[in-house]
């Protein structure tokens, strides 16, 4: 991450969510629709405003909450906790929102759910992912929001966007949240064609699809590693003239690779670029 910083919550809570619906939206994307009684103490920024996740582990009945909200009490306290008791943390983007009816919705990534080399389906990786899968109508979960890290600085006439499927929420919520006469380009690389969203997207802003599956096959040095596609295709992209702002989400290798990119490369100032490496491509994240 870049050392400027993101924009903070307002006036967090820790507040309680029930499951209300899930979606399959892609072969590799579930969307989980919560609802949020209280939905009121939470403040709607748009962007790519991003939450801590709290979900219960396998054989709790309880799900047991911090109550402290700042960025250090509320890890203190969970540490505190005898892991047996504690909450699964993830972080996840609000991906749409509508206060009236007191619902938010998410996407979740399906890391390695794939068919095998026999036909039979591999299980999602990750605690997010399964719980995608698996939710049912009146299941609970914490959120805790944290804010949002698009930013762009003054006198940047441009916007990049750089991210992979897990990054696609932040991406949609950006350019939703832009205004009209925005400019800039996205770059998007999801798994397959199928995994496309359909978002509003300023009429100056260039939206560009990379289809892992489909870049694999055309050039084999890629190896369908998440990320590397869409690196390339920055790379060789023609860029908007004059100064840009960019953020990269996504899988670690991608973000800190466009971010070499751009400022070793095309001499960006390293104050003009935002990377968040939301994920490691073959590590499981602690639980």
């Amino acid at each position: 991450m870049s050392t400027y910083a993101p924009r903070k919550p307002v006036d967090p809570h820790v507040l309680v969510a029930e499951v209300v619906t899930t979606k399959q939206v892609g072969p590799h994307l579930r969307r989980v629709t919560l609802g949020i009684d209280d939905i009121d103490r939470l403040t709607l920024v748009g962007d790519d405003q991003w939450f801590r996740l709290f979900l219960p582990r396998a054989g709790q009945d309880t799900l047991r909450l911090p109550t402290r909200t700042s960025s250090l009490g509320w890890y203190a306290q969970y540490l505190a906790t005898p892991r047996s008791r504690r909450p699964l943390v993830r972080n996840y983007t609000i991906r749409a929102a509508r206060p009236e009816l007191r619902e938010i919705d998410v996407d979740f990534v399906l890391h390695g759910h794939d068919e095998d080399d026999t036909g039979g389906t591999v299980a999602p990786t990750g605690p997010g992912a399964g719980f995608a899968l698996t939710a049912r109508p009146g299941d609970q979960v914490g959120i805790l929001d944290q804010g949002a890290y698009h930013r762009p600085r003054p006198g940047c006439a441009w916007t990049l966007l750089v991210a992979d499927e897990s990054g696609l929420p932040a991406v949609a919520g950006i350019c939703e949240s832009l205004p009209d006469d925005a400019r800039g380009v996205a770059v998007v690389e999801v798994p397959t064609a199928d995994d496309r969203q359909d978002f509003r997207v300023p009429d100056g802003v260039d939206l560009r699809w990379v289809e892992r599956d489909r870049a694999a096959s055309a050039d084999p040095a890629l190896g369908g590693v998440p990320g590397r596609a869409s690196l390339a295709v920055v790379r060789d992209a023609g860029l908007p003239a004059g100064d840009g702002y960019a953020l990269v989400a996504g899988e670690q290798a991608l973000a800190a690779g466009v971010r070499r990119h751009l400022v070793n490369d095309r001499r960006w100032p390293k104050a003009h670029v935002d990377f968040v490496g939301y994920w490691r491509h073959g590590k499981a994240s602690p639980s």
